[in-house]
């Protein structure tokens, strides 16, 4: 009970405390925290914070988390897009990129990108590579998350059963993690605004549609980490629309980015991508924000089912149409407000992200610090000779 990991688990808090703090926080002897604070102190997780007060004689030092002791590796990968960001042990941003990246070159080319890219920024911030904690991605698609692999993805070809996470961890010599880009994008957006909510769903609208579920605080996968999957629910009203993944009718087919600017094109709008709908939306174009609108209560039938279903006390809209006004979530609201039980509804908070483009690359930061900083693989990094 209580090894150096789990006494650490107490600091990463950030709130300084004293040995004597520590003791009485976790009924060991004086003698076995100074031990544990001292492997601590060796491995730079914690360093010496401000001094307590004095009761007489030289004030006690107070120990603190430093969130600089290691430095992690996040990379966010979309459709279209990727963004690759270094974070501190408390996901500060200390450097990043971006550019624009087509998934669906494969992984050779964007998994190249994130190599180059990332090397550059640890040379840019001066750290050593050897206090690279981890690696973490997201990707636009359904993955294993165990193995780092993803799984018949529907918008990335070549990418099937893809060693992703070999991949990066034979590049950087840490661990890497893999995750699906909403699920990094529900932990980012969770950490950074919502930490006091421990149920939320996080919805993406984008080039495509998919959510992510924090459930007690932790995130939550599913069986086969398929849990989320709403883009591929059927609305009743849409069975004539065919889905990229085969089936008809789906909520993605019907009420994403790609879905709003093929209406519009139709209608002799110029608009090919979600970014299009975006900027014809700002500028008031009514067609758009009419279309916007009605992908909000598209969205909102099904949200109004995972509302009764799940109960969150949060709904976070994110992704590139939530940028494009209010329209999108009044449409949502309006729908889940209205066929959602009053009980599921009567605190539900259905709010834009406020975490925007960084929510992807903050939650992957997260993923691999949560797992990285576990009490368990601290006492294995304390215990691994200098060196390794």
């Amino acid at each position: 009970m209580y090894a150096a990991g789990s006494l650490f688990q107490l600091l990463r808090d950030g709130r300084p405390r004293t040995r004597a703090e520590l003791a009485a926080e976790t009924g060991l002897a004086r003698s076995t925290v100074t031990q544990r604070v001292d492997s601590l102190l060796a491995s730079n997780l914690i360093g010496p914070a401000d001094k307590a007060a004095s009761t007489g004689g030289r004030p006690p030092t107070r120990f603190a988390f430093n969130p600089n002791a290691r430095f992690v590796l996040a990379a966010d990968i979309g459709a279209t897009h990727a963004r690759l960001a270094l974070t501190d042990l408390a996901c500060e941003v200390l450097a990043e990129a971006a550019d624009e990246l087509l998934v669906a070159a494969g992984p050779e080319p964007v998994l190249s990108w994130v190599n180059a890219t990332g090397q550059k920024l640890i040379a840019k911030v001066g750290r050593d590579p050897a206090d690279l904690l981890g690696v973490g991605i997201g990707l636009p698609g359904p993955v294993e998350h165990s193995t780092g692999r993803p799984v018949s993805p529907p918008i990335m070809p070549g990418w099937d059963g893809f060693d992703v996470q070999g991949y990066l961890e034979d590049r950087f010599g840490a661990v890497a993690l893999v995750d699906n880009d909403v699920n990094i994008m529900a932990l980012g957006e969770h950490f950074a605004h919502w930490s006091n909510a421990p149920h939320m769903m996080f919805v993406k609208v984008a080039t495509g549609i998919g959510s992510g579920l924090i459930s007690d605080g932790r995130l939550h996968r599913g069986a086969q980490g398929a849990a989320g999957d709403m883009g591929h629910l059927q609305l009743p009203h849409g069975t004539d629309v065919v889905c990229r993944c085969g089936n008809t009718g789906c909520l993605e087919a019907v009420a994403s980015g790609a879905a709003i600017a093929a209406k519009l094109a139709a209608r002799g709008i110029q608009a090919a991508s979600s970014g299009d709908v975006v900027t014809l939306a700002r500028g008031g174009n009514i067609e758009a924000l009419q279309l916007l609108r009605q992908a909000g209560r598209d969205i909102g039938e099904v949200l109004a089912a995972a509302v009764s279903l799940f109960n969150p006390s949060v709904i976070v809209i994110g992704g590139s149409l939530s940028q494009a006004g209010e329209h999108l979530i009044a449409g949502v609201r309006e729908i889940v407000y209205r066929r959602s039980l009053p009980l599921a509804t009567q605190d539900l908070r259905i709010v834009q992200s406020s975490t925007g483009d960084r929510a992807g690359i903050i939650g992957a930061a997260v993923m691999v610090i949560d797992h990285a900083l576990a009490p368990a693989q601290v006492d294995l990094m304390i215990a691994a000779p200098a060196g390794t």
